[in-house]
């Protein structure tokens, strides 16, 4: 255990438990991944926790989760809880990410390159 006269530790478990309430997951069903887009819908509100505050700092442009992990230096499972207390207070937007195009059948794509060697 950490000294308790000490300062805590950024990464220490103790100050991670307290930034999240406790909790390790999200109050409902997970709809966040690791490139999850978030931004924010306005700015810090006062009396906000410090961590919820910069992450509407940062999302003042689309951010992915990872991202916002990243910068404020936390783990991406803290940063998820935090991102969850948000979404629920209607402070930030999540958008999944645009998925990638599926790729055309196989024997269209031969098709098209024959036509073109014949040309």
């Amino acid at each position: 255990m950490s000294d308790p006269g000490g300062d805590w530790e950024d990464a220490s478990p103790e100050r991670l438990y307290v930034i999240t309430g406790g909790r390790s997951g999200a109050l409902g069903p997970a709809t966040l991944d690791l490139v999850t887009l978030i931004v924010a819908r306005s700015g810090p509100k006062p009396g906000m926790q410090p961590e919820h505050a910069a992450i509407i700092r940062l999302c003042q442009a689309p951010l992915s989760v990872a991202e916002i992990s990243a910068y404020l230096g936390l783990p991406v499972s803290v940063v998820t809880v935090l991102l969850d207390d948000l979404l629920a207070a209607d402070l930030v937007l999540s958008r999944a990410p645009v998925a990638r195009a599926q790729l055309p059948d196989l024997a269209l794509i031969e098709a098209v390159i024959d036509g073109l060697q014949k040309l």
